[in-house]
């Protein structure tokens, strides 16, 4: 999801002093009366502000809402989740030598694949809310640094590479692949990691038939070979097969889970970025495969209800 626009704000400089009213031209005493105004003297107008419309019940908060909330914290929100300042653009980090790979770091990271996708941003910030330590692999790192800071350890490079895949694994313990992007289609070292969530699209691209058949074929592939790799590595994982990734405000509709819903159905790409992140608190003792899209069942516990799905086997 491309960053939310920056929301235009009056500016804080203090204006120049203006000259007064020609002495001729002041204005008269009667309140009715308008004042006079110099010929040709410019009108100054007002900058433009844009209304921002928020939820009044906090719990309501659409997500939209939390990202607004996020942007305009600021310096607030940073204080609050104990990150540091923003780094200056010009500086810092990039020129500091960085630390040897023999270092191991603490194993409490989430690492999120295809980070500068609309859904992989929707997991970031999710996570952001729930205080993750967080790395993502993007293609643009200025852009998700200006989106998300220091909350996000943005990482450019190319899965194929092994002392990058190494580097961007480091300190992990659970990874979360939003989009069929091949990130498990090349060799990777997974040993250290604990825990797999990946959403997988192959319902939608096996049911899809003509054109739009040879336009996922790709797609089918990348999917089929993350899903094989992932059961084959023997990781604590959650396979969840969505339905169609839809761009509509998340938390409207409950779910379906029923066998086959992810070929015909439809999900908010915001509700499949919110099961994916919940399903970090609930690690399987092998691997857990479900379907599910947009429907009826109203979903308040998520642990709970992945619990239930592990119990039955």
């Amino acid at each position: 999801m491309p960053a939310p626009p920056l929301f235009a704000r009056p500016s804080s400089a203090p204006s120049s002093p203006q000259p007064g009213p020609h002495p001729r031209l002041r204005p008269s005493a009667s309140k009715h009366t308008k004042p006079n105004r110099p010929l040709l003297s410019p009108v100054k107008r007002r900058p433009e502000l844009f209304a921002v419309v928020r939820s009044k019940n906090k719990d309501d908060a659409s997500f939209a809402d939390r990202i607004l909330d996020y942007i305009e914290g600021g310096p607030k929100l940073r204080k609050w989740y104990g990150a540091p300042d923003l780094l200056p653009k010009d500086g810092g980090a990039e020129g500091e030598e960085e630390q040897s790979l023999d270092v191991e770091d603490p194993r409490d990271a989430v690492l999120v694949t295809n980070g500068d996708s609309e859904i992989g941003q929707m997991v970031i910030l999710s996570l952001i809310l729930k205080r993750e330590r967080i790395k993502a692999l993007v293609k643009d790192k200025r852009s998700t640094e200006e989106a998300f800071g220091t909350y996000v350890e943005c990482m450019v490079g190319n899965i194929e590479d092994k002392s990058f895949t190494k580097k961007a694994l480091r300190g992990v313990r659970s990874v979360i692949c939003p989009t069929d992007d091949g990130f498990f289609s090349d060799p990777i070292d997974l040993r250290a990691v604990q825990h797999i969530v990946l959403l997988s699209q192959l319902s939608v691209y096996r049911n899809s038939g003509g054109l739009q058949a040879i336009v996922n074929s790709k797609l089918r592939k990348l999917a089929e070979r993350d899903e094989e790799v992932v059961l084959a590595s023997g990781i604590p994982s959650m396979i969840i097969r969505s339905a169609s990734l839809q761009t509509t405000p998340g938390g409207e509709r409950g779910f379906s889970f029923t066998e086959g819903i992810a070929a015909k159905g439809r999900i908010s790409k915001e509700d499949a970025a919110t099961i994916c992140v919940e399903a970090l608190d609930a690690i399987p003792q092998t691997t857990l495969i479900f379907e599910v899209a947009n429907g009826d069942e109203n979903v308040t516990d998520w642990k709970a209800w992945f619990a239930e799905q592990m119990a039955k086997g």
